[in-house]
């Protein structure tokens, strides 16, 4: 009798993001800024002193302390992982039992139910309105009816970018005190909601950031959770040892440290995501298009079309690749330079005139 691969992976097919070469890449929501001449001098004199023989500090202490400096909040409620997709499957399967019920949001990241899904946890949805918000108090009753033990959602939304408040995200938090929520406030630099300062103040709330979006530190692969000492003790004792590298931890803890050249970079992007948006908006506005665009909160636009499937093969074609969620009929769009989302934007015109004015005459 030969070996099987067990029920839950036997049919999963692996993530495979969009290959090939673009000119222009606004499909990962990434930072369009690259690490400026100084700090990359910096980087070339952290790579010269590190010890390759040694295994890296498994407290990250140095990094948390950046991080933490950077946040204006404690090191000792801060855990550095690597990249948010470790937390997340710590907070899957080391941070509930077998069967335990997680209540995730639809739209929303995917990662969060798969992560789930292969800790054997009873997933729950909970799905938006209409125009992809949530409704606080029907969520809180949803978490109670069903008595789940974890709520995990991203604020401000991937893939939608809209939020919920600071004030409604603390209501959720205070109303549902045995459930542990997980906030993932990945795109929270672009926003001015954040609960981040409070994460210690709950018994029952864990935040994540990332280094991956508005510092552009994709590269390093690097996530952080932040919670009560007692939750931070816990995360702590589950990570696997060794968790960041030692380069990611240096570089990181560097790039931490420049809090001018973060703060102009995310400056930068938010004032990108507000051009992208009136842009499109323009097209929708003077072409007299169906389609729905939403008020962005994070580094990108979401924009729901009939069309969707072939606007983004035909931006392909023009060396241009963006996000297609086929179930949703949407483009989400991350914010580019300015001669990206021009280009961008010049495409999706050439694409109108092309298809959907010819159609309509």
């Amino acid at each position: 009798m030969s070996y099987e691969l067990c029920k839950k992976v036997r049919e999963l097919e692996p993530y495979e993001p969009i290959s090939g070469t673009y000119r222009v890449r606004l499909d990962a929501n990434e930072s369009f800024f690259d690490m400026p001449d100084e700090i990359r001098g910096e980087i070339r004199d952290i790579i010269d002193r590190t010890a390759f023989n040694r295994y890296p500090d498994p407290t990250a202490k140095k990094l948390n302390e950046a991080f933490a400096s950077y946040y204006k909040i404690s090191p000792d409620n801060v855990t550095a992982t690597n990249g948010s997709d470790e937390m997340l499957y710590l907070l899957a399967s080391a941070m509930l039992q077998k069967g335990s019920r997680v209540v995730v949001t639809d739209p929303d990241f995917s990662m969060y139910a798969f992560y789930s899904f292969l800790s054997e946890n009873e997933i729950l949805t909970y799905r938006k309105d209409e125009y992809l918000n949530i409704d606080v108090d029907a969520l809180i009753s949803f978490i109670k009816e069903n008595k789940a033990d974890m709520l995990i959602f991203s604020n401000p939304c991937n893939p939608t970018g809209c939020g919920i408040k600071a004030e409604d995200a603390r209501k959720l938090v205070d109303s549902v005190g045995d459930c542990l929520v997980v906030l993932d406030e990945a795109y929270m630099d672009f926003w001015d909601q954040s609960l981040i300062s409070e994460a210690a103040d709950h018994d029952n709330l864990i935040v994540l950031k990332t280094a991956s979006k508005a510092v552009g530190c994709a590269a390093l692969r690097l996530g952080f959770a932040v919670a009560n000492k007692t939750i931070t003790r816990a995360l702590r004792a589950v990570k696997s040892p060794y968790n960041v590298n030692s380069l990611s931890q240096a570089i990181g803890e560097c790039i931490y440290r420049h809090v001018d050249m973060l703060e102009k970079s995310r400056d930068e992007i938010i004032k990108s995501r507000s051009e992208l948006y009136k842009g499109l908006y323009g097209l929708i506005l003077n072409y007299k298009l169906t389609s729905s665009i939403y008020m962005p909160c994070a580094n990108f636009v979401f924009m729901k079309d009939e069309n969707a499937g072939d606007m983004f093969r035909y931006l392909l074609s023009e060396g241009i690749a963006v996000r297609y969620f086929k179930n949703a009929g949407a483009l989400r769009i991350t914010a580019g330079t300015d001669e990206e989302n021009t280009e961008l934007l010049a495409a999706l015109e050439r694409y109108i005139h092309e298809n959907v004015v010819k159609i309509n005459r």
